[in-house]
């Protein structure tokens, strides 16, 4: 049997950024897991990847990589070590994860009813934090004040999110009642209201703009793609070659969120430049792939391709690609398409999530009569 490769972790900087090195000898297999990290970048200088000390976490990273590599992290563990920064510190803190164990019959549980990886990933650090809380305690005898205290103490003294509380709430209580079966509990620490903010969207005009200063045929079809289907980054990256339904001017975007595959629209225009894209760049196994052949692009590539883009188009104020399918949405919205349409373009499970984009579509808001318009000729 092959051995396993070696990752080293070494946290320095690099370009006046702190930084985290994943230094390793080359290989195929390695490269297509490390591209998954988020912000991950390739330093020619240095000859090996790295990502921004801000976006590293050990615990993902160990999720990620320890499948295919052994990690040496010793560096980042060092007490006289000074190069991470305090965020970069406050993601070592859970270094404990390495060595607590997962409750008897959680991760099969979790498999087995079919969570995402991403899922995965954070039902299993927090309940690895919840244990490493109450390590002097059985988990089964934890009784609902002792969580109660536990959660509270997170949202006043580590300041946790209002996400980040509902999934440490949703990671506990899958332990006791999917793996335990015990019933159904309410824990007193209310639950935190979901954040309603209305989707940011670019103007047609300004769509134009910046797809039109990507010079490189591979960057404009991407951003294009984006648009013009109304992607999700990691469906973008996720999408093969015969994923292209160009007799039917249709995408298939296989298992996307919620596990669910659906069809989506392919521009004519958007197929010709596809098409000037294959016979140059010739993808093997995905539509979009990296710098090595055969691995998918990378998420942080795509925002930056897009932040270059906006900057030389004269944008600037802040843009995400997830703006690109909000845009998508709205001005299909604005150009009359059925609202059921579009919620099956999109993915949506339910009407109400595609609703909000009749409160930022510019032809909804104009059918309205403003009151001091009434008023004005009495003034």
């Amino acid at each position: 049997m092959k051995a396993k490769p070696t990752i080293t972790l070494v946290p320095d900087h690099h370009r006046n950024d702190e930084v985290i090195f994943f230094k390793f000898s080359y290989d195929p297999e390695l490269i297509r897991n490390v591209r998954q990290l988020s912000e991950i970048r390739w330093s020619a200088t240095r000859k090996c990847w790295y990502q921004p000390g801000s976006k590293f976490d050990l615990q993902k990273t160990r999720s990620l990589l320890e499948p295919v590599a052994f990690l040496d992290y010793k560096s980042l563990l060092s007490e006289n070590n000074t190069s991470p920064s305090k965020s970069n510190l406050s993601h070592l803190k859970y270094s404990h994860r390495a060595s607590t164990p997962l409750p008897e019959g959680y991760l099969e549980k979790l498999k087995q009813k079919r969570y995402s990886e991403n899922t995965i990933r954070t039902y299993t650090g927090y309940i690895k934090d919840f244990i490493h809380a109450f390590k002097n305690k059985p988990i089964e005898k934890i009784s609902k004040d002792d969580i109660n205290n536990y959660l509270l103490e997170l949202i006043e003294k580590h300041k946790i999110s209002g996400t980040e509380q509902n999934q440490r709430i949703n990671a506990i209580k899958f332990y006791y009642e999917k793996v335990l079966g015990r019933e159904k509990n309410v824990y007193y620490i209310d639950r935190p209201r979901s954040e309603k903010s209305l989707p940011k969207v670019l103007s047609k005009q300004e769509v134009i703009a910046i797809i039109k200063q990507c010079k490189n045929i591979k960057h404009k079809c991407i951003l294009s793609m984006i648009y013009s289907a109304g992607l999700r980054r990691s469906e973008l990256i996720n999408l093969k070659p015969s994923d292209i339904l160009s007799e039917r001017n249709q995408i298939i975007i296989r298992q996307a969120k919620g596990k669910k595959d659906r069809y989506t629209l392919l521009s004519p225009h958007l197929l010709k430049d596809l098409r000037t894209y294959y016979k140059i760049y010739r993808p093997k196994e995905w539509l979009f792939e990296g710098l090595a052949p055969g691995t998918q692009y990378s998420a942080s590539s795509i925002r930056k391709i897009l932040l270059t883009a906006a900057k030389k188009a004269g944008i600037k104020r802040r843009i995400t690609p997830h703006m690109l399918r909000h845009s998508f949405a709205t001005h299909l919205l604005e150009q009359g398409t059925d609202l059921r349409y579009i919620q099956a373009l999109l993915g949506h499970a339910s009407t109400k999530t595609t609703e909000i984009y009749t409160h930022v579509s510019t032809q909804e808001l104009s059918k309205i009569i403003n009151p001091l318009d009434e008023l004005w000729d009495s003034i």
